[in-house]
């Protein structure tokens, strides 16, 4: 930092005020001080810096499953909204696994992290109040505040099914299957009682799966699906309509002539399938900006635990068609 300050013609105090503080520096100042960053190659030590008080830059997100594109553009959004403060992203997968959850709780808070958005695998609020009560910021991602003592952003996911519900009904659907898994998330679970408020009773398929093999285990459970003839499915997500289009047609049932279909998410490949997928869409990128606009808010002075909530849109395409009678 002196080699630093002896470059750009500054004070040793006005460097550091350069890393820690750069809004506090006249802008011709800090552009002096940059330029003689980049040209000596200095890399501030962050351990260093942590022991002088100045925060951790890391943020830790902790998502059910990074190689789901909705988790991936979610963190997308966590990144760029974090970006401006400096903040470098650690994203991590629980694979929907509790104990892996409060593993990565444990690795995040020896790095002190500056904070944690985490999309919560755990049944149990607790330990995510533990860690706030310690003094690390959590945010919860893709799960309702209800009277938890932290902030979040959420989708109103019963009204998301609820759309998927009610659109099969006008279509003169009756016996509507729904595809999820034995052991689904909160965002899923309550997508699930959505569908039940518009349709009343419908077969419930569950599959015993992991997140990163649910496109195969959806194409594997086709043949279960078929056998208790419905005329229509609501799946859990997109991945598993996907995997659930190619089971369908390995077996020779035609979408939607014989089986509609409909996802959850609106990820991109959706409107490329053929059929186009029938959808709930939800605002991946924006969820991720919101939650990183909370963490950030969480050091401000006056801050207050607050919800955001987005709502889901149906977006109709060609994986579903009135029922022929």
């Amino acid at each position: 930092m002196r080699e630093v300050a002896r470059v750009a013609g500054v004070s040793v105090s006005t460097v550091a005020n350069v890393l820690s503080r750069p809004g506090i520096v006249a802008p011709e100042t800090r552009l002096r001080v940059q330029q003689a960053i980049d040209r000596i190659g200095y890399v501030p030590n962050g351990a260093a810096r942590q022991l002088r008080g100045v925060p951790s830059p890391i943020v830790g997100s902790v998502t059910l499953d990074l190689a789901n594109p909705f988790h991936a553009e979610v963190n997308r959004g966590i990144e760029d909204g974090l970006a401006a403060a400096g903040c470098l992203v650690l994203a991590c997968s629980t694979d929907l696994r509790p104990d892996t959850e409060t593993r990565l709780l444990h690795l995040l808070q020896q790095q002190n992290v500056r904070g944690i958005i985490i999309s919560p695998a755990h049944p149990d609020p607790a330990q995510l109040l533990e860690v706030s009560r310690r003094g690390t910021p959590v945010v919860l991602l893709d799960h309702p505040k209800e009277r938890l003592d932290l902030c979040a952003v959420a989708v109103d996911d019963a009204l998301g099914g609820r759309l998927a519900g009610e659109h099969l009904r006008e279509l003169g659907h009756r016996r509507i299957a729904y595809l999820g898994a034995t052991v689904d998330p909160g965002p899923v679970t309550r997508r699930r009682e959505g569908l039940r408020q518009a349709v009343g009773e419908f077969l419930d398929v569950r599959m015993d799966v992991h997140p990163p093999s649910l496109g195969e285990a959806a194409a594997a459970a086709a043949g279960r699906i078929v056998a208790l003839e419905p005329t229509a499915v609501v799946c859990l997500n997109d991945t598993a309509a996907l995997g659930l289009l190619d089971g369908l047609a390995a077996l020779g049932v035609r979408v939607p002539e014989d089986l509609s279909i409909v996802g959850y998410d609106d990820l991109p490949f959706a409107r490329r399938l053929a059929p186009a997928l029938t959808t709930v869409s939800q605002p991946k990128y924006q969820l991720g900006l919101a939650a990183a606009e909370l963490l950030l808010d969480e050091g401000r002075p006056g801050h207050a635990h607050r919800e955001v909530r987005f709502q889901p849109q149906l977006v109709v395409r060609a994986s579903t068609a009135a029922l022929a009678h």
